[in-house]
């Protein structure tokens, strides 16, 4: 079923590029929303999956918005997310 997450940290097609490369072998194609704030990403995944989905996103740099951090945990994803958008620049 197709579903529709907010995340954070996504600014650019450089970080959409990554978030679209990474997920692809695991989630399939990933839709990126760079219109809206915070961002949106759609994927066609099953409900019982979407702890694996949220903990890759996080990973990345990229957490969904709907997770409680605290600063360092907030400032450690914002630090990867840089990473990983000068990455999708790269690979755009």
């Amino acid at each position: 079923m197709k579903q529709t997450f907010e995340v954070l940290n996504v600014k650019c097609g450089g970080c959409a590029s990554t978030i679209k490369t990474k997920l692809l072998d695991a989630f399939g194609e990933v839709e990126v929303d760079l219109s809206k704030d915070p961002r949106e990403i759609t994927v066609d995944i099953a409900e019982e999956r979407v702890p694996e989905l949220k903990a890759a996103l996080k990973k990345l740099g990229y957490p969904m918005k709907c997770e409680q951090m605290g600063f360092v945990e907030t400032s450690a994803t914002k630090a990867k997310s840089i990473i990983s958008c000068a990455l999708g620049k790269m690979n755009e």
